[in-house]
Parts: structure tokens; sequence; C-alpha cells
């Protein structure tokens, strides 16, 4: 394998997730703005929770996009569904940013957001761990890691990217400008990232794994039904490791944020701060993926999901102590086990399963439990938050979580370092 291949296949894979998680951080940067165009309301807090349950619906269309680009990845390939996925993506990202106000179509505005958000949600399904397996299946087996950990920080550098962009506009934008014409920019940069990334992914050839599988004749023609019938265990635990993963990874990019800007006031602050904290977690995404190709994944997955039990309480007393340096702190130690459980999600549940369900099993996991479970996790927090009072609260919701679910992989996990990616081994090798 020559090294231009490589950095073709890394261009392309990155520039569709780099899409998927700017959008993520430019809807919630300017969620409260999108509340007024689409939801107007004399109730400003009623707007911007309509607004959140717009954001929502793309994680309860997870699980669905994932079954979907997962049997299209196992069935035709992994860089049909890649490029359908980019396609999904940035298509409907652009369309919000033309969509019409409620003032100017009435009713049909909000719902015209809504089906694009699902749009947005069945794409992101297949997005992540399509990416993870293209990315692992075309690198040596002692470099998957490091390979992978491409994943996790591009999408840590595309939320500092979306968030910076609409700080940066609201500098220079008084707020009439913003909600009537400011937010839709940062959603027009989808269109240029889709098509350069559906671009050089149709130019990819397909990953060796898959070409050997048509070779042989062996591709599942079904391959979502088989995975669900043969790797129920594998399933189950790629579900936990994409849980804690999830959890963890919304703490860091959108509730500590939040934590913190009700404790100073300082929205503006807070996603400095966050921002900050953000980068240095994508400078420890290739760091943790090295690691887990020099000891193994078990450690570094088993590990991260302890150290979030154990730090959970200090970190959230100092996020939420209102002040920039020691909640900056916080954010950073957080961090740390972060980087190494997401890189590990990338890796990890692409060596779990066998060539002929990769994509359906992968992606079917992921998106549960980074959907309904993870997803939900910010607002969780934020409900504990209120109703107690104490950042404690929320922080032992996140202990909870990570303890049970550590508990689960030092007992469950096998390792899966230096696995083959073509032969069929089993979860419980």
């Amino acid at each position: 394998m020559t090294a231009a291949v490589p950095r073709r296949v890394v261009v392309a894979t990155l520039v569709g997730n780099f899409t998927e998680w700017f959008d993520f951080a430019v809807y919630g940067a300017v969620a409260v703005t999108l509340g007024k165009v689409f939801f107007p309301s004399t109730d400003a807090v009623g707007s911007l929770l309509a607004s959140l349950a717009v954001f929502g619906v793309a994680f309860v269309f997870r699980p669905l996009g994932g079954a979907v680009l997962g049997s299209v990845g196992d069935r035709y390939g992994r860089r049909v569904a890649l490029s359908v996925a980019v396609l999904g993506i940035s298509g409907a990202t652009t369309l919000i940013a033309v969509l019409p106000s409620y003032a100017a179509i009435g009713f049909w505005a909000p719902v015209l957001l809504v089906l694009l958000r699902c749009v947005q949600g069945l794409s992101a399904g297949g997005e992540w761990t399509g990416a993870s397996a293209f990315l692992a299946e075309y690198a040596p087996a002692d470099r998957r890691g490091a390979r992978a950990a491409l994943i996790s920080a591009s999408g840590g550098l595309a939320i500092v990217a979306g968030t910076v962009s609409v700080l940066v506009l609201e500098s220079f934008l008084d707020p009439a400008q913003m909600q009537s014409w400011g937010w839709r920019l940062p959603f027009l940069l989808a269109a240029p990232l889709g098509l350069a990334g559906l671009y050089l992914r149709l130019r990819l050839a397909e990953t060796p794994v898959y070409q050997e599988l048509r070779a042989q004749d062996d591709v599942s023609a079904r391959p979502l039904r088989e995975a669900l019938r043969t790797e129920r265990k594998a399933l189950l635990i790629a579900f936990a490791c994409a849980s804690i993963t999830g959890v963890g990874f919304y703490y860091l990019a959108t509730y500590f944020a939040n934590a913190m800007s009700v404790g100073d006031g300082s929205r503006r602050t807070a996603l400095v701060v966050s921002s900050a904290a953000l980068l240095v977690y994508v400078v420890l995404c290739p760091l943790a993926g090295r690691l887990s190709d020099r000891i193994g994944r078990r450690p570094v997955y088993v590990g991260g999901a302890i150290a979030h039990a154990v730090l959970a309480v200090p970190v959230l007393l100092l996020v939420g102590s209102g002040w920039p340096w020691p909640a900056l702190l916080g954010m950073v130690v957080f961090a740390v086990p972060q980087a190494g459980l997401n890189v590990m999600s990338s890796i990890v549940l692409v060596e779990l399963f066998p060539a002929r369900t990769r994509s359906s099993g992968a992606a079917l996991a992921y998106s549960l439990g980074v959907g309904p479970i993870a997803g939900t996790a910010p607002l969780v927090a934020a409900a504990l938050a209120a109703g107690t009072g104490s950042a404690v609260a929320p922080a032992l919701y996140l202990a909870a979580i990570a303890l049970a679910v550590g508990i689960v992989l030092a007992r469950v996990l096998p390792e899966t370092a230096g696995r083959s990616l073509t032969d069929p081994v089993p979860v419980t090798a």
C-alpha cells in the first residue's frame, strides 16, 4: 500500500465525519436563535425547548439509520454507504440554511425543520462506525488504533470549528442580524464540505477486506438479520461501549458549557473554555490510539470507564465553580479518559464483528448507545441540576453509568487488538 493511498482514504473518510459534528456544534450554538425563528413564542424558554426537542429528533432516528446504512455497507460496500451518508448529512444541513422562517410560511417551517433533522439522524446513524470500519480495514493490524483515532479527533475538531464560527458571527452581528440571516451562514458551509466528501469518497476503491469478501462470494444477503441472530453478545458489548462513550462525550461537548455558563452567567466564556478543552481532547486522541495498539483495547476502555466514575464528582464541582480556569482544569482532566473511550469506540466496535456483518452490527449498536441513551444525557443532567440545585446530582448520574459499564466491560469485553478483520473470529475468543 503506497503512502498516497492511505492519505486519500483518510481525507475522504474524515470529511463526512467532520461535517456531521460541525452541524452538531452549530445547531447547539444557535439553538436559542433557531427557537425564535422557527418556534416564536412569548415564552423564550418554550421556544428554546422546542428547538432542542427538534435537535433531539436526530438521535431518535440514528438507530434506524444505523440499521439501513449498516446493511448497505455490508451488502453493497463500505464506500457506497459512506457516500450516501455524507450526501444525506450535507444535503439536509444545507437545506436547513435556506429554510423559510415561521414568519414566512407559518406551520410548515418547523415541520420542514423536523423532517430535515430526521434525514440528518438517518444519515449520521451509519457515518461514525462506517468511517471507522473504512479506515480500520485499510490500516495495518498494529496501527488500527492510531488510524481510528483520527475519527475521534476530527469530531472534536469539528465541534470546535462549529462553535468558534458561531462566536465569530455573534461578535460582528447584532442579535437582529443573527436572527434574520446570520445563523444561516455556518449551515451553508455543509454544501462545499459535502460535495468535496462525496467526490473524494466516490473515487476511492473498496477496502481490501470488502474486496476479499466479494472475491470469495461471501457477502451476506441479510447482514442485519444475520448479526441479530449470530452476534448477539457482540451487539450487547458494543451497545455498552457506545453508551458510556456517548454519555461522556456529550457531557464534555455540551453539558459542561451549560453548567459553567449557569455558574458565571457568561455563555461566551463557557463556550471558549469548552472549545479549549476540546482542543486538548483532539491532541489526546491519537495518543490514546497508539497506546491501545501497544497495550491493548481492554485496559484503555475499562480504565476510561472507571476513571469517569471516579472523576465525575470532582470534575463537575470544578466546572460548576463559576471560574474559568478551574472549569478548564476540570474539563481537561475529564478529556483524558474520554479520549481513550472515544477512540476505543471507533476501533473496538469494528473489531468485535466479522467482516460479513461488521457495518450492520457496529452501526446498530453504536446508534442505540449514543442515540436514545447518550443523546438524552445532557437533558437528564440539566434536569437533575435544576431539580436539586447541585452539581453533584448530574455527576452521580454519570458516575453510576460509568461504573456499571466499567464493571460489565471488565467481565465480558474481549481483547480485540491484533484480531484479523477478515477471519470470522467469535467475540468470546
